[in-house]
């Protein structure tokens, strides 16, 4: 089977390879992209011998355009070409210690290396040398399990994942991605390997977690990280959301289920990663805050708050960032409740106010996770909150055209307020600026320094306070 390469850089190695008399290929991902008619801009280039020789010469073909950057320690090179990442390795075979994922690597021929590779559908190979370009190479059926949409170890899954149990997130990634089945002895061997995921770093795991988090229907791949035991060793307090508790023949619905419904529903409306992480995180603080009380039913008082507490450490624990995306994803699980209050009760001006001040440029993203967060089964209950969150938004925009309160400074501060009365930090200075913030949210006055100005004067003088 002869598969087309268009763009001209395989041309150019082709023309090297065969002025030296080497072997070389296109192997892994990009083959099996482009076979699936998926774009890609990552090329995997192996070579019978030195891959950074061979990076080095294209380099000099190709001149100023290329950019190159060498790896001796780990054998490989990166050229950066027009919008192409394209990485060059010598072919080789690798043998593992129980205690770690690093191989000891020996130089090897092109099969040795399909043989090393994770699975069947990345183990294809394109010939680049003359004779044989554009020749599709498959020792291990992979063109099959593309065409029948299976994930597949080349050799015993058992020896794969346990050589490197990076592979079993990968595993679950790609099945998330691609929309793939994982074959079940493979399965079978993950779920039986899952203790090895500890010797993996974190920083590793969150990669292959974050990009199951940004596939299209991300619930598939924490259905299998659920399924296969491996949630519970990497991200137990969602794992500790599955399961549906009944007392009194009152049941209150599965969190893990919920959850990801909410993540499925967010995925078809933005790719943004970390408003997902919010999805996932919302109600991570259900399992210890569900109380059931008699006559009343369960409860989960305060899961917002306690959940946005929860946030940090998990973010430190799985090696996700500690800066402005966890700090978004805490305001996000706190405010999560606050649209939905607003569509039970009467929509009143000073709490949307409120929600705007407190959401800020968030608000828009927190919209979306609330109408997300929508899962009943019952038809007519989701209509009405819908149609309830298209009112709350017309709302917002009608206050924030009026009003001007998102991200708002009220217009009188601390240094002002010290100022005109002649006094330092203190107890009264944070009490008139509290009140200027109440009264503008709850409308008294507008968002003017005029009136801010008058409204300080007047707490300070209720405050035993005197003005210069």
């Amino acid at each position: 089977m002869i598969i087309p390469l268009e763009h001209k850089v395989f041309q150019l190695i082709s023309e090297i390879v065969t002025v030296n008399d080497l072997q070389c290929y296109v192997i892994g991902g990009y083959v099996r992209d482009l076979l699936l008619k998926r774009p890609s801009k990552d090329i995997d280039i192996v070579v019978v011998g030195s891959g950074i020789d061979l990076a080095k010469t294209l380099a000099r073909h190709i001149g100023k355009k290329g950019r190159i950057s060498v790896y001796g320690n780990y054998g490989t090179a990166m050229l950066r070409y027009d919008d192409l990442e394209i990485e060059f390795v010598g072919a080789r075979k690798e043998s593992y210690r129980a205690d770690s994922r690093n191989p000891s690597v020996e130089n090897g021929t092109l099969a040795d290396d399909q043989n090393r590779r994770d699975f069947t559908i990345n183990a294809l190979a394109i010939s680049l040398n003359r004779e044989t370009f554009g020749e599709l190479l498959d020792p291990f059926n992979g063109l099959h399990d593309l065409e029948h949409k299976i994930i597949r170890t080349p050799l015993d899954p058992d020896v794969t994942y346990s050589d490197d149990p990076l592979r079993m997130m990968r595993a679950i990634r790609f099945s998330s991605q691609l929309g793939f089945a994982i074959e079940k002895k493979s399965f079978e061997a993950i779920k039986h390997n899952r203790q090895r995921i500890n010797i993996i770093s974190r920083e590793r795991i969150i990669d292959e977690l974050n990009k199951i988090v940004l596939s299209p229907k991300p619930s598939v791949g924490f259905d299998l990280l659920e399924k296969s035991g491996l949630l519970e060793l990497i991200f137990p307090e969602f794992d500790r959301m599955k399961g549906v508790s009944v007392m009194e023949n009152l049941r209150h619905k599965d969190n893990f289920r919920h959850t990801l419904q909410v993540l499925d529903k967010l995925a078809e409306k933005t790719d943004n990663l970390w408003l997902r992480w919010a999805a996932i995180m919302h109600d991570i603080a259900k399992p210890v805050t569900r109380k059931y009380v008699k006559g009343h039913g369960w409860t989960f008082y305060a899961h917002e708050f306690v959940g946005s507490k929860m946030v940090p450490e998990v973010f430190r624990r799985l090696q996700l960032p500690l800066g402005a995306s966890m700090k978004y994803v805490q305001k996000l699980v706190l405010l999560h409740l606050r649209p939905i209050a607003l569509v039970e009760e009467e929509v009143t001006d000073s709490a949307v106010r409120r929600l705007l001040f407190e959401a800020g440029d968030d608000i828009d993203d927190l919209m979306l996770l609330c109408e997300a967060d929508i899962t009943s089964k019952n038809d007519e209950k989701v209509k009405l909150y819908l149609n309830n969150f298209k009112l709350v938004r017309q709302k917002l925009r009608e206050i924030e055209e009026k009003d001007a309160v998102r991200n708002f400074q009220p217009p009188v501060d601390g240094e002002l307020i010290m100022k005109t009365f002649n006094i330092g930090p203190c107890r009264e200075v944070g009490v008139i600026k509290n009140a200027i913030k109440e009264a503008i949210l709850e409308g008294i006055i507008q968002n003017d320094y005029e009136q801010a100005y008058g409204l300080m004067l007047e707490k300070g003088r209720e405050l035993g306070l005197k003005s210069d």
